[in-house]
């Protein structure tokens, strides 16, 4: 068995974080691009054109140049194999991130350096430093005319509160950038194609200097806690700077790490009992085939193909014979995988997101992965009704996939579906129409407060019309309230009725 504990020790599994147009796909690419994984990076950019972003695989993703789900990508390089989890960049999917940060052991916070931190980034951000683990920062775009370095350095650490370490340097921007510095190394990268310009190559040495006399010391355990985060400089369009951020974040960056269960008990990756957790589910990745993926990330134990596990929500074994791993729709089949691999699971409905498989006799069960509470609200209607199996199908499917969130009226079989932004409705209703062929309309009701009560503390006679009672997909009640004025009365009224919000 010590070869898999060899393996784990070459794994680096992290996600790529930004606000939206930041540059996170072409990074991404470019990354590949280093793992000899595609042969050309497509930029996201020109709806029109034939290259379209590797990682982007869903048709309304390839439309729009936006991605709306996470894919999973690995590649080796220089000895590592890389897992790269690539987050929606739209601020409307941030439950699907959340869920996917708690599969990584680090980040990769990607900042355009034109406009600097972001609404987004600093949300993400803010999830990620809870975890405390570790986070390296890209400033990207400096091939266009960018704010001053120092500017960008100072609001990382003053927006984020986390102190900043910078591992290169850009010595001009646009029109006018030399190259980058490598603080490291000492040394200058020139930028291919430079225009000559010594002032601007005087002004970025004169930083360099003040930096190398005043910045921060370089402790690798506060990087290992997320307290300090490197921070490079390049351009991934270019491929300018990429090689320089991808070996020393290679260097630093940890392998894989040991999670607690709901019991306390810290499960180590060397152990060799098998355990992971489902962090999300993807129906119909494959169109000729309207299969369903359960994505799960490996904590513990050696995987192999045709095992034995069992399911810890349900005490059901089942046999995982038929297991992938991805380039996006690329998949390969999978013989053996080890902790912090991410294998995609064929499901045929056992999975639901936060559930553990694990093999042997001792269960393992990890904590539940994190909901949030909607905002807005829609009613859900089959234009055509015949179309009622379908129809009833594809909302469980997509329910299920944690795309969007269902409810249900009290005393009627209506569907209320419930997101955190508006664009989940819109990505429902397109793979509604693409995937399952329904057309569906909805009803909206507007932005509601949401909040979980105790059944036994529940009476439908505290419904009205500005606190709507409904059940949630696992039948448990919930109150809609118009706004906060409403919660607050219902709390008035009735101060005995525990109001749980989600995140």
């Amino acid at each position: 068995m010590t070869d898999f504990k060899e393996a784990l020790k070459t794994r680096r599994t992290f996600a790529i974080i930004s606000h939206p147009d930041a540059g996170k796909t072409t990074l991404t690419e470019q990354l590949l691009l280093h793992g000899g994984v595609i042969r050309e990076a497509g930029t996201v950019k020109g709806r029109g054109a034939k290259k379209l972003a590797s990682s982007d695989w869903m048709a309304i993703e390839q439309q729009r140049g936006i991605s709306v789900t996470s894919s999973v990508l690995q590649f080796d390089y220089d000895g590592k194999r890389i897992n790269i989890l690539d987050t929606p960049g739209h601020e409307d999917f941030s439950e699907d991130t959340y869920r996917t940060l708690m599969a990584v052991d680090s980040v990769v916070m990607v900042v355009d350096a034109a406009k600097g931190i972001e609404p987004q980034t600093k949300k993400l951000f803010e999830i990620v430093s809870k975890r405390g683990i570790p986070v390296f920062t890209f400033f990207n775009k400096i091939d266009r005319d960018a704010r001053a370095p120092l500017d960008l350095v100072d609001e990382l650490e003053s927006t984020l509160g986390i102190q900043a370490f910078p591992m290169n340097w850009p010595i001009g921007s646009g029109q006018i950038l030399q190259g980058i510095y490598d603080l490291r190394q000492k040394e200058l990268i020139p930028f291919k194609n430079a225009s000559d310009h010594p002032e601007v190559m005087q002004d970025g040495m004169d930083e360099v200097e003040l930096l190398e006399d005043a910045g921060n010391d370089f402790d690798t355990e506060a990087v290992a806690k997320g307290k300090l985060t490197p921070v490079f400089f390049g351009s991934a369009l270019a491929n300018f700077g990429v090689t320089e951020f991808l070996e020393q974040y290679l260097s630093y960056a940890p392998q894989p790490a040991g999670i607690e269960t709901v019991d306390d008990e810290k499960v180590l990756p060397d152990s060799d009992q098998f355990s992971a957790f489902v962090f999300k589910i993807q129906a119909n990745m494959d169109p000729r085939h309207r299969d369903r993926i359960a994505f799960a990330r490996i904590v513990s134990g050696e995987f192999k193909k045709g095992m034995d596990v069992t399911l810890s929500r349900t005490g059901k074994k089942l046999r995982l014979a038929n297991v992938t791993q991805f380039m996006a729709e690329e998949r390969e089949n999978v013989q053996d995988a080890v902790p912090g691999d991410i294998i995609g699971i064929y499901d045929t409905g056992n999975f639901q997101i936060g559930d553990t498989i694990y093999s042997g006799k001792k269960p393992i069960t990890y904590p539940d992965l994190p909901t949030f509470t909607p905002e807005y609200f829609n009613k859900v209607i089959a234009k055509d009704v015949m179309k009622q199996k379908s129809y009833h199908k594809g909302i469980t499917q997509l329910v299920q996939e944690g795309t969007i969130q269902l409810y249900k009226a009290w005393n009627s079989n209506e569907y209320i579906l419930g997101a955190v932004g508006q664009l989940q409705f819109e990505v429902f209703k397109f793979r509604m129409e693409n995937e399952y062929n329904v057309a569906i309309q909805f009803e909206p009701i507007g932005s509601k407060v949401a909040r979980w009560v105790d059944p036994e503390q529940v009476d439908q006679k505290m419904a009205s019309s500005r606190n709507l009672l409904v059940k949630d997909r696992y039948d448990r009640p919930v109150f809609l309230f118009e706004n906060q004025f409403a919660m607050n009365w219902f709390k008035d009224k009735y101060p005995d009725v525990d109001l749980e919000a989600k995140m």
